[in-house]
């Protein structure tokens, strides 16, 4: 990110993304005019909280300064809107409040005044870098017809950039007027408020396959240990995993697909005796929380990263059981464990999408992590909080371990969703949306 988007952002409460090549991605807060006419500012319900524009009527319109368009190329225009009554537009100029037409968003009501859609449209050409946009409301009646929460500008350098998979928006929507048809279980009241449920899963295989990172190339990977769908390969689809049913996990509603690289203790491969994949929030107020997409697909970790990670270092692994860490490795990389603990490792995912996409180029740019407790900006939307806790059956010694794509800095995890949309609907309504947890049959 350099200087001057930093500083954007930090003027105008931005949240910026650069992280598509050839991409500019900017999420505009309505409420960050820098000037306007007839506009009320209110609390938003919306995800991510904040306030949202309000009140908004024919004529009415704010004015943004500095909005970086991004390079010449095709752009998508979103805004994130609620209306109970009336209808109209919204009109994006460049300018000033009579320049250039940039983009129009139609507006129809949404079901209520904080029922929030996302309305977009692209525009094949437009102006570059940064530019003052103006807002500018026309309604068909008198009265106030719209709240704006956002809008976003994504551009795509002139072509669309390869590797982004745009989620189904009708089965999407599908799935979660499912989930929110839902009527959450009764609490006990013995219940630990804690938002987690989890699926518990035994090794499956080996396989230098990976169906996110290069599908269809069998052999083309280093060695992984999979969890969960037993024909997980490289040629593994949503619809593979969907219809091959044996799973190693519990319960056997999750299809989905887990695997990590292999561990080796000199030239011997370790598998773990058992993975857990914890599905819970770090959000204050988790409520918000929905099921991940059908499809949905992400990776945590960098295979690239070939650091030391001495005694301390962040994300290392560890020991558990009796006696916990009595050394390290001569290389002072690994844990040495004491004879009944053993080896283990935590691996965290990002728990906020875009919204709008099941899988990135890099398979990490359509999700983030929360920084500050909220799931807004680029990443609005609040998904389970993926966990993989793996332990295998050794205590190691001075000659350490490795993994197949190097040291122990290099572990990664990769995750393609294929949960029976209703249990997994059901398990975040019940377990994360209440705050209570669950077990891997999603009861309390």
């Amino acid at each position: 990110m350099n200087a001057l988007v930093v500083a954007l952002a930090a003027t105008l409460s931005l949240t910026v993304s650069t992280q598509r090549a050839q991409a500019a991605t900017v999420t505009v807060q309505a409420e960050s005019y820098a000037a306007q006419s007839g506009v009320a500012l209110e609390a938003t319900a919306d995800m991510g909280g904040g306030q949202n524009a309000a009140f908004l009527a024919d004529g009415d319109w704010m004015r943004f300064d500095n909005v970086d368009l991004g390079t010449a190329g095709r752009l998508t225009v979103s805004a994130r809107i609620a209306s109970a009554v009336g209808s109209g537009t919204v009109e994006l100029r460049t300018g000033s409040l009579t320049g250039p037409l940039l983009a129009v968003i139609p507006v129809a009501p949404t079901g209520g005044w904080q029922n929030w859609a996302t309305r977009e449209t692209e525009v094949s050409s437009h102006p570059t870098g940064s530019q003052t946009v103006f807002a500018v409301l026309r309604g068909t009646g008198s009265g106030d017809f719209v709240n704006i929460n956002w809008f976003s500008f994504v551009g795509e350098g002139g072509g669309a950039a390869p590797g982004w998979v745009p989620v189904d928006q009708a089965k999407w929507n599908a799935q979660l007027s499912q989930f929110r048809a839902m009527t959450p279980a009764a609490v006990p009241g013995h219940v630990v408020r804690v938002p987690e449920f989890n699926a518990t899963c035994t090794y499956s295989h080996s396989k230098p396959d990976d169906p996110i990172v290069l599908p269809g190339l069998p052999g083309a990977s280093h060695m992984h240990s999979f969890f969960g769908n037993k024909s997980t390969d490289a040629f593994s689809t949503t619809q593979s995993l969907l219809t091959n049913k044996p799973t190693s996990c519990t319960p056997a509603e999750d299809l989905s697909a887990y695997w990590i690289p292999s561990l080796y203790e000199g030239d011997k491969a370790v598998e773990a005796e058992g993975m857990i994949v914890y599905y819970g929030s770090r959000l204050p107020d988790p409520s918000a929380t929905v099921p991940f997409p059908e499809g949905f697909r992400m990776i945590a970790g960098d295979a690239k990263a070939q650091t030391p990670t001495p005694a301390g270092s962040t994300g290392q692994y560890w020991c558990s059981g009796e006696g916990g860490e009595i050394g390290r490795s001569a290389d002072g990389n690994w844990p040495v464990c004491a004879p009944k603990a053993h080896l283990t490792h935590q691996l965290v995912f990002p728990d906020c999408w875009d919204g709008k996409n099941l899988d990135s180029p890099d398979h990490k740019s359509h999700v983030a992590f929360t920084y500050d407790g909220k799931c807004s900006g680029a990443y609005p939307v609040a998904i389970p909080n993926l966990s993989f806790v793996v332990s295998y059956p050794t205590s190691g010694s001075s000659a350490g371990f490795r993994l197949a794509s190097g040291m122990a800095s290099s572990i990664h995890g990769d995750f393609f969703n294929a949960w029976d949309n209703a249990a997994l609907g059901h398990r975040v309504k019940d377990c994360i949306t209440q705050k209570a947890k669950c077990n891997s049959a999603g009861t309390f």
